[in-house]
C-alpha cells in the first residue's frame, strides 16, 4: 500500500500551500503535517513528502535528519527530550538523564517496554535561564529537579 495523507491531512496540506510562494517552502509544515499524520518519518514518508512538495528525496532527508522533531522510528506515547547542551550540563542536566534512565528503566535513546516514554538529550531547547530543561512533547518543564521529574512524570502515568 502506498503511503499518502488522508483525505483530511491532504485537505490540510492544500491549505499550507495557499501560505507560501512556492511549493517548495512547504516542506517544513508538510514535514509536521506527516509527523502527525505517520508518527514516523521513514524513507517511505520522506520519499512521499518530497512528491507532494516537489524536491528530491536527498532534500526531505537532510532537513528531516537536521531537526530533532522528525523521529526515523516509532516513538513512545510523551516523548521526553532532555537538554545537553552547555547551559543544562552546567546546571546538572546529565543527574536528570541518568534519574529518569533509572526512574524508566530505560536508557537515553530507548523507549520503555510499554511504548509509553522514549527518553532523548538533545541540543539547546532554548531555555537556558531555567536550566536543565526537559520537554515532553510539546510542554516545558524548568529547573528541574528528582522531585519535579518525579511529580511530572506521575502526572503522565
Amino acid at each position: 500500500m502506498a503511503i499518502e495523507f488522508s483525505e483530511e491531512a491532504q485537505k490540510e496540506y492544500e491549505e499550507i500551500c495557499k501560505h507560501y510562494p512556492d511549493k517548495d517552502a512547504t516542506l517544513l509544515p508538510a514535514l509536521h503535517l506527516a509527523k502527525r499524520e505517520f508518527k514516523t518519518a521513514t524513507p517511505e514518508v520522506m520519499e512521499y513528502i518530497a512528491s507532494l512538495v516537489g524536491v528530491d528525496p536527498i532534500k526531505v532527508l537532510n532537513v528531516a535528519s537536521f531537526y530533532t522533531w522528525y523521529p526515523k522510528e516509532k516513538e513512545g506515547k510523551y516523548v521526553i527530550q532532555v537538554c545537553s547542551t552547555l547551559s543544562c550540563s552546567l546546571m546538572g542536566a546529565e543527574t536528570v538523564v541518568d534519574y529518569i534512565e533509572k526512574k524508566l528503566d530505560i536508557k537515553a535513546g530507548e523507549t520503555t517496554a510499554d511504548g509509553k516514554f522514549t527518553l532523548k538529550k538533545v541540543e539547546c531547547l532554548g531555555s537556558c535561564g531555567t536550566a536543565p530543561v526537559m520537554q515532553i512533547n510539546d510542554d516545558y518543564f524548568e529547573s528541574l529537579t528528582e522531585g519535579k521529574v518525579d511529580q511530572i512524570l506521575d502526572d503522565l502515568k
